[in-house]
């Protein structure tokens, strides 16, 4: 595979442990990226520097029966979407709360869980993305033509999820893997492993009322990770592939 990563600015390689990352965010008063292994891998969450090396682990007793996507609050919790479906055969699906500004030690961690179910008459779907706003979790399905959005409250208990959306865009290559929403409130990323999409000027939840920019990266690799850094720039990982890839990168969003 050739070097070139196009519009990406490799920022450090991975560390061999985070060969399958699959999810990755940053959390308030933290100076460390936060990063998981989706399924088949250890039940822990990694603390990494901006130069790839790992500074902390928290090893959570829950499996990671398919561990997808990353997000956070602005308490220092981070949440795991447990709700990858590649079989189409799950009928709960959890995210998982971590709050990693108390957490100092590897020892088994008990999380706080949040359980939800599909509506009756929506047919098993998989996915790999979502994000946290206005207190409730918005959970993209990956699908090529016609994808849902989910929303599921932020609290404690079993939850029926409420579909509010769906959307298509209409294009090969649009499967979202990952997603995110700045700190603002006011741009969505939506990823794949090519593109992003931004959203912008929304109105409340309903996320393709505004515009809707793609964003090439000029750089194909398995990217099924995306948070970030500031208002403008964001944070991007890959699994590592016979091809290459297994790399944490930067790219702005111009």
């Amino acid at each position: 595979m050739s070097c070139d990563t196009g519009n990406l600015t490799v920022v450090a390689d991975l560390p061999k442990t985070l060969n399958e990352v699959s999810g990755i965010e940053t959390v308030s008063n933290s100076d460390l990226i936060w990063m998981l292994n989706d399924s088949g891998n250890a039940s822990t969450l990694y603390g990494l520097n901006t130069i790839g090396k790992i500074e902390k682990e928290i090893n959570i007793n829950a499996k990671n029966k398919d561990w997808e996507d990353l997000t956070s609050d602005t308490k220092g919790n981070l949440y795991i979407g447990d709700f990858g479906n590649n079989a189409k055969k799950r009928k709960q699906f959890s995210i998982i709360k971590i709050n990693v500004l108390e957490e100092q030690s590897p020892q088994s961690v008990i999380p706080k869980v949040i359980h939800f179910k599909l509506p009756e008459n929506m047919s098993p779907k998989d996915f790999e993305a979502f994000f946290l706003f206005q207190n409730h979790f918005y959970v993209f399905s990956k699908e090529s033509k016609k994808f849902k959005v989910l929303k599921i409250p932020n609290k404690a208990g079993e939850h029926i999820a409420e579909i509010v959306s769906e959307y298509n865009f209409k294009e090969k290559k649009s499967l979202i893997t990952a997603a995110d929403i700045s700190d603002d409130g006011k741009t969505i990323m939506l990823l794949n492993h090519n593109k992003v999409w931004v959203l912008r000027d929304f109105k409340n939840d309903n996320f393709f009322s505004g515009s809707i920019e793609k964003l090439s990266f000029e750089h194909s690799s398995q990217k099924e990770s995306i948070c970030f850094k500031n208002n403008t720039e964001v944070y991007i990982a890959d699994e590592k592939t016979k091809h290459g890839g297994g790399n944490l990168y930067s790219f702005i969003l111009k």
